[in-house]
């Protein structure tokens, strides 16, 4: 059996720069296409799990029965992204998501940031 070999990828067809703003982009649609309602309790939701200061998923939010699940996963990237971006929470690492819609996969865990849990006591 031989390996697969791929060749090195022509210079400029890699694009880091490209790759954040496609991200950006997909972020700012889910988060325009959220119901307002879903997304005020999984912000809420968000800020109980991280005043807490321990590594919380989005299954946790559901599990606590904090927040539903969203019509669509990009939902989810939306919300966390926007927390992060405020100062709410901050990666905690990767670990298995606890999710049975995705099947085990590689998820970020966050906790709160240490300024925001000063700041909500």
């Amino acid at each position: 059996m031989t390996q697969l070999q791929l060749p090195m990828p022509v210079q400029g067809t890699v694009s880091p720069a490209a790759g954040e703003a496609a991200k950006a982009d997909g972020i700012a649609r889910a988060a325009a296409n959220t119901a307002p309602d879903w997304a005020t309790a999984c912000r809420a939701a968000i800020e109980l799990m991280a005043r807490r200061g321990q590594p919380f998923q989005a299954a946790d939010l559901i599990a606590e029965g904090l927040v539903d699940e969203p019509d669509h996963s990009a939902r989810w990237g939306a919300a966390f992204n926007g927390a992060a971006r405020a100062g709410v929470i901050e990666e905690a690492g990767y670990v298995r998501s606890k999710r049975s819609t995705v099947h085990g996969s590689i998820c970020k865990q966050w906790t709160g940031t240490a300024t925001f849990r000063r700041a909500a006591a």
